[in-house]
């Protein structure tokens, strides 16, 4: 009988009866809930000293959830620096915002150590161990180099960069090696596990194997492409819910059958927020037809806002919201929305129904589940149109959204403007290619995929 799952991420989401954002979030909740298993990770609780380290256990319905509490030493080198301003830009081909510093490094190794350390205090020989994102890349070499024989998976959310890129980090070749540590490892999209199996032939002397397999000395891996996707039903019921159709009616009230044009993201300079509201503002110069008869609705949820490139960032977001109200904006007209607060899933859900175009243009991104989301909210018999970045990871399977380059401002009002004057009957068949691929993606898809290759199959 094959042991139990554990999922391993940098933070754990406990369940407490509502709706909750994030893709991980989501993805792991739906595994633990078909078979059960131990999700593990940082509690999000900050000590003085490992002295006053506490790890918990919570057991829920069928599954458990080990937290465990981090130092302010540990957090600061380990997540603020190495994950958020050496990885996270770098993933995102952010070369110019990414920062090498060493000591951020080791810490990086030294949580993943500790992560390990407790790991084997509730691993059994047969259990499966399936580690999530960039966090903790080096956790399944710390996981051998304790003696675990077990399967050991992982799967990276955002972007793999081109082995031009990843190896101006100083420790390419130390991270490259934690990969290639594993039985299975994942990307959302193919381009992304083409630049990781590129740089494993090329840099660490890999050899490609039939089908996905790859071998380094005596250990084969399977490398997969298998984009994370939502679950559909439950995004269906949030649009049912009470909430969601209360904000749909207030927001439609407010409209006064104006358009609506949404954008949802977290405040972070992947998501391309500021091209966006260019974008925006080019389509009120370049079609002036659509002014006074669209709002442009922008969510950005405040994110890493002790990072000092965040906090600029808004700050520029803020004027440039505010130049294109003053430009733009009447007495009885103001064309842009900009709301920098979370909101929960069940009023962004009535936010995205009540939308004529859904506007997803990243620079760069893993996948997008805000697209996906947007998709199933809509309604079938009269579905507002998605405008959707080259360069998210969604673009691969969403082939019924208009395709944009985000960096492209006139394209990108272009498309506004064919989104907001296509034709009932096109936005349908579009809504329905849509639909297929959301469905055929699902988050279900997913775990399948990536828990069949924990699994293992025969290596060629």
């Amino acid at each position: 009988m094959a042991g139990r799952l554990f999922i391993v991420s940098n933070r754990v989401t406990v369940p407490s009866g509502r709706a909750t954002a994030g893709g991980l979030a989501v993805g792991v909740q739906a595994s633990l809930r078909d078979k059960g298993g131990v999700w593990f990770g940082w509690s999000g609780e900050l000590v003085d000293s490992p002295a006053d380290r506490q790890f918990r256990v919570i057991e829920r319905a069928k599954a458990t959830y080990a937290l465990l509490d981090l130092t302010e030493d540990e957090y600061v080198g380990y997540y603020g620096g190495m994950a958020n301003r050496t990885l996270w830009p770098l993933f995102h081909h952010r070369i110019d915002l990414t920062s090498f510093e060493h000591h951020w490094h080791q810490t990086y190794r030294d949580v993943s150590q500790l992560f390990a350390q407790k790991l084997m205090e509730l691993l059994e020989p047969d259990d499966r161990v399936w580690v999530q994102d960039f966090h903790l890349i080096p956790l399944g070499s710390e996981l051998r180099r304790l003696g675990f024989g077990g399967r050991i998976g992982f799967f990276l959310h955002i972007p793999f960069p081109p082995a031009q890129l990843f190896m101006t980090m100083p420790w390419h070749r130390e991270l490259g090696l934690d990969l290639m540590a594993y039985d299975a490892v994942a990307f959302q999209v193919q381009t992304d596990r083409d630049h990781f199996v590129d740089y494993a032939r090329r840099e660490l002397g890999a050899q490609q194997l039939e089908g996905d397999w790859l071998r380094i000395g005596s250990h084969s891996l399977e490398v997969d492409a298998c984009p994370i996707g939502i679950d559909v039903r439950e995004v269906e019921r949030l649009t049912a819910s009470a909430e969601a159709r209360r904000q749909y009616e207030t927001i439609r009230e407010t409209l006064t059958e104006r358009s609506l044009i949404i954008g949802v993201d977290r405040l972070d300079y992947s998501k391309g927020i500021p091209e966006r509201l260019r974008a925006y503002q080019t389509l009120l110069a370049k079609f002036p037809q659509h002014r006074r008869k669209t709002v442009f609705l922008q969510v950005s949820a405040p994110s890493r806002e002790d990072l000092p490139e965040y906090r600029d960032m808004r700050r520029s977001i803020e004027r440039l919201a505010g130049h294109i109200i003053g430009r733009f904006g009447e007495a009885d007209w103001i064309p842009l929305r900009y709301l920098n607060r979370t909101h929960s899933r069940r009023t962004l859900a009535g936010y995205y129904r009540a939308a004529r175009v859904g506007l997803v243009t990243p620079l760069r991104d893993g996948l997008n589940l805000v697209a996906e989301e947007y998709v199933v909210a809509q309604d079938a018999e009269d579905p507002g149109v998605l405008v959707l970045s080259r360069f998210a990871g969604a673009a691969a399977i969403l082939s019924g959204a208009l395709i944009v380059n985000p960096y492209d401002v006139c394209g990108v009002a272009t498309a506004i403007d064919q989104a907001l004057t296509m034709k009932q009957s096109e936005r349908q068949e579009r809504h329905r290619q849509l639909m297929d691929a959301v469905r055929a993606n699902d988050i279900q898809a997913w775990r399948k995929r990536c828990l069949a290759a924990l699994e293992g199959a025969a290596v060629p």
